[in-house]
């Protein structure tokens, strides 16, 4: 039985993976909204917005942002969600959650929890959130089958949840583009965050995702039903939507 797991392209065991994503987010932290902005070129605010808008949040539920870095999603949930509701921002990196912490709350994010823990055993009751939210943090789970299953777990019997993530662009010529553009990424971060290794691993682990069909099955298999799949920028992103 294979026991070990992908890290961008290496194998490596579970416990050799959750350290190593913990190092590179350790790395990136204080640059790491200024490469979004230069990597997606903007966009990844716009398919936030949009990730948000497919919960169909109202006043007074209970979000998880799981994986929520610096907060991004968890600002955009806390809008919508009044006083009497709550946004639950989740990350396994202690720095990430910090600086998430003080950017929330410069913006007047009031309604907010942080949590460090792992994806993989969430310390969450069952039926704890009305809807889960993951945008491009999947992809660093150590395991994803079961991250899965911990967010279909901590949801209500139907609640939602949404998954943004890197997909695989569905035209070889735009392809062929993408992949040209995401090659300077490492060279752009040793020059912004002044490292370029967090930058290959993110061009790795964006290869060895699952494509969006394959994806959708491993929701599916986790207890979703009706899942959505919505093709963002010709499928390099895209936002999976499913129901519990």
């Amino acid at each position: 039985m294979d026991e070990t797991v992908d890290f961008g392209a290496e194998r490596v065991t579970p416990a050799e993976k959750t350290r190593r994503v913990a190092a590179v987010f350790d790395t990136v932290v204080e640059r790491y909204d200024a490469m979004n902005d230069i990597m997606s070129l903007g966009l990844h605010r716009l398919f936030k917005r949009m990730a948000v808008e497919m919960v169909r949040l109202r006043p007074g539920q209970t979000v998880l942002d799981l994986a929520g870095g610096t907060g991004d999603m968890s600002a955009l949930c806390g809008a919508l969600l009044g006083e009497r509701g709550r946004v639950v921002l989740v990350d396994i990196n202690g720095a990430m959650l910090e600086k998430g912490r003080d950017r929330l709350f410069d913006r007047g994010v009031a309604n907010l929890a942080l949590v460090q823990a792992r994806a993989e055993a969430l310390p969450f009751p069952d039926c704890a959130f009305d809807a889960v939210l993951v945008a491009f943090g999947v992809r660093n789970f150590t395991d994803k089958e079961t991250g899965l299953k911990e967010m279909h777990r901590v949801l209500r019997a139907g609640g939602v949840s949404v998954v943004l993530e890197f997909s695989r662009v569905q035209n070889p010529l735009l392809a062929k583009a993408y992949d040209a553009f995401r090659a300077t990424w490492p060279m752009i971060g040793s020059a912004v965050a002044g490292g370029a290794a967090p930058y290959r691993y993110l061009v790795d682990s964006i290869d060895h995702h699952p494509d969006q069909g394959a994806f959708r099955l491993m929701m599916e298999d986790a207890g979703f039903h009706a899942v959505e799949v919505h093709n963002l920028a010709a499928g390099a992103a895209a936002i999976h939507r499913g129901v519990k």
